[in-house]
C-alpha cells in the first residue's frame, strides 16, 4: 500500500493505545498475603476503588502503582449492594481527572487491568444498557451497562473508558461470567460513607420474605394476584415492632404492589431510614394496613 494512503487500522491502534497510556495512571494493583493480585482504580488522592464482591477479607493490603511505586493501604469501607470496596493509602499523586462517558450500545468500550508489571487492555463494545436498577443487595446502581468483553477474576475491578476516553466506570463480573460496569456516579455516591462511616446505610424491616402467588379467592381483597410472603420476623426488627408475623402476605409497600425481594429493595434506601412507610398486606384472609418505621440495616 503507497505511504500516501492513510492507513484507517494503524489509526484506531494508534488511539487506541493512546487511551491505554492515559488510562496506565488510573489502574492499580491490590495484593493482599495469601490472595491472587487484584485489579483497583485510583479514584482520588489517596483512595482506591475495587471490586467487592471477590475482595479478600482482609484489612490491609498493598497497592501497586503502574509506574511500579507500592503503597500500604488499608479498607476503609465495603459495600456489597454496589459491590464496591473503598481503600484509603497515603502518598499517592492525584489521578488524571477523567471526564463522564456516555455508555452507548454498539460503541467501544476498552476496560483496563492490573498484571504483574504492569496494565492488560481489552476492547469491546457496548452491548446494552438500561436504566437504573437494584442488586440483590439493595445497592441502587444508576445504569445497567453491559459490555460485549471477556474479563478475568484479577482485571475485575478495573476502569472501562469509552472510546472518547471518558470514565464509563468499574468493571465486574455478574451472573454467567458476564461483564458489567458499575458506573462512576454509583461509585461517586458511595465513596464518602465508605470512607468516613465504613459502609452504606440502608433501609431495614428485618423481614425473609418469599414470592407467592395470592390465594384466588383473596386476589380480589388484595388487588394483586403476587405478593410476598413472611417467612420469618427477625428479632426486635422493625417488622416485630410494627407486629408483622410469618405467613403474612405483604402485597405493597408505599403503594406499589411487590412480587419479589428487589422490588422491595428500590423503597430502603439510604434516604429510606427514619421514615414510615405504609405496607398492606393479607392476614388471615383480610386485607389490612401498617406503618412501619424504616430501621438501618445491620453491618
Amino acid at each position: 500500500m503507497p505511504d500516501s494512503v492513510e492507513n484507517p487500522l494503524i489509526r484506531l491502534s494508534e488511539a487506541l493505545a493512546e487511551r491505554a497510556a492515559f488510562a496506565r495512571a488510573l489502574v492499580v494493583g491490590i495484593a493482599v498475603p495469601g490472595h491472587r493480585m487484584r485489579s483497583g482504580i485510583l479514584w482520588r488522592k489517596d483512595v482506591v476503588v475495587a471490586a467487592e464482591q471477590r475482595f479478600p477479607k482482609a484489612p490491609d493490603a498493598t497497592v501497586t502503582l503502574a509506574d511500579g511505586s507500592a503503597f500500604a493501604a488499608r479498607v476503609a469501607g465495603r459495600d456489597p449492594g454496589t459491590n464496591v470496596v473503598a481503600l484509603r493509602l497515603d502518598g499517592t499523586p492525584d489521578p488524571a481527572p477523567l471526564g463522564a462517558g456516555e455508555p452507548q450500545a454498539g460503541a467501544l468500550a476498552l476496560a483496563f487491568g492490573a498484571q504483574e508489571g504492569g496494565v492488560c487492555a481489552r476492547l469491546g463494545v457496548v452491548h446494552s444498557v438500561g436504566p437504573a436498577w437494584y442488586s440483590r443487595a439493595g445497592g441502587r446502581i444508576d445504569r445497567r451497562i453491559t459490555l460485549d468483553i471477556g474479563v478475568s477474576p484479577p482485571e475485575e475491578g478495573g476502569p472501562v473508558l469509552d472510546a472518547g476516553g471518558g470514565l464509563l466506570g468499574m468493571s465486574t463480573l455478574g451472573p454467567r461470567a458476564r461483564v458489567l460496569v458499575i458506573p462512576a456516579a454509583t461509585v461517586s455516591g458511595v465513596v464518602d460513607p465508605l470512607l468516613s462511616k465504613g459502609r452504606v446505610e440502608r433501609g431495614w424491616l428485618g423481614l425473609a420474605l418469599q414470592p407467592v402467588l395470592v390465594p384466588e379467592a383473596l386476589q380480589a381483597e388484595a388487588g394483586y394476584p403476587r405478593g410476598l410472603m413472611i417467612l420469618r420476623v427477625a428479632k426486635d426488627s422493625p417488622g416485630a415492632q410494627a407486629n408483622l408475623h410469618a405467613g403474612d402476605i405483604l402485597v405493597t409497600i408505599g403503594g406499589e404492589s411487590v412480587t419479589n425481594p428487589a422490588m422491595l429493595a428500590r423503597h430502603l434506601g439510604p434516604d429510606s431510614v427514619g421514615k414510615q412507610i405504609e405496607l398492606r398486606l393479607i392476614r388471615a384472609g383480610k386485607s389490612l394496613s401498617i406503618l412501619v418505621t424504616v430501621g438501618i440495616r445491620p453491618a
